[in-house]
């Protein structure tokens, strides 16, 4: 990783690698050490750790994803909700929509993207 990739990756925000909360800014002048952290908290990382090994005792891979049919039908509500967004922004550019309400628009796709960030 080259150096300006480096900045590039510590400007981004972290988010829990359990419950995709946003991470707290560790170049808070505090002077940490070590790996930066991937948990917001002591219970986050033991649930990513009870996930691990379930997973491993389940046979499956590494980098599977297990998700209940709750979670999975939520996903696809707010995967239909961003595509009806996206169509929403081209119907109204084929319609010749104004400059406004295009950008109103483009607002909701990034709101319902927004929506996809978290899996919890």
């Amino acid at each position: 990783m080259t150096a300006p990739e480096r900045l590039k990756s510590r400007a981004e925000p972290r988010h829990c690698g359990w419950c995709g909360l946003r991470l707290p800014d560790e170049r808070d002048g505090r002077g940490r050490v070590g790996r930066p952290r991937r948990y917001c908290s002591q219970s986050c990382r033991q649930r990513a750790y009870e996930r691990r090994s379930a997973v491993q005792r389940g046979g499956l891979p590494e980098d599977a994803v297990v998700l209940s049919a709750a979670e999975l039908a939520d996903l696809q509500d707010r995967l239909f909700q961003l595509r009806c967004a996206a169509e929403d922004v081209v119907t109204a550019a084929d319609d010749g929509a104004a400059p406004g309400e295009l950008k109103d628009l483009a607002a909701q796709v990034v709101r319902s993207a927004h929506g996809l960030e978290r899996l919890r």
